[in-house]
């Protein structure tokens, strides 16, 4: 069995940012020199968020859209969480409807996708430092 465990760290200049990191995952597939297995990419912190879709530019929009219409950041008084002096209770919103998490299957030492599927790093808190961890088992 191979395996191999690494951390991609982000700070967006920006609160808000999606990123599309499927290069970056490739890469360490092929390091890995993981054949056959599974790679499993998850955001370590409870504001951001991985998820796999088409990389579009409009369809960033529209996620950004729908995002604050289904959790606004302001007025930030509507939430409780605020409350606490944070300022952040949409983003935390946001990472649950986004995703914590995708797992891709490697076959012939790649990212197995159907079409149009990129893996996206997802940031609705940024301006400070975060990480996404990368984990890749198999033969």
């Amino acid at each position: 069995m191979k395996y191999l465990t690494e951390h991609i760290w982000f700070n967006t200049k920006t609160k808000k940012a999606f990123i599309n990191i499927t290069q970056r995952i490739e890469e360490l597939v092929k390091k890995s020199g993981v054949k056959q297995g599974l790679c499993l990419v998850n955001a370590m912190h409870i504001t951001s968020s991985v998820f796999i879709n088409d990389d579009e530019e409009g369809l960033g929009k529209d996620f950004d859209k729908w995002l604050e219409g289904l959790a606004p950041h302001e007025p930030i008084s509507q939430y409780e969480h605020n409350k606490t002096g944070e300022d952040n209770a949409d983003a935390h919103l946001k990472r649950t409807i986004m995703g914590r998490e995708v797992v891709v299957a490697i076959t012939n030492g790649k990212l197995d996708f159907g079409p149009w599927e990129q893996i996206f790093y997802g940031e609705f808190d940024g301006c400070r430092r975060k990480r996404v961890l990368v984990k890749i088992i198999g033969e």
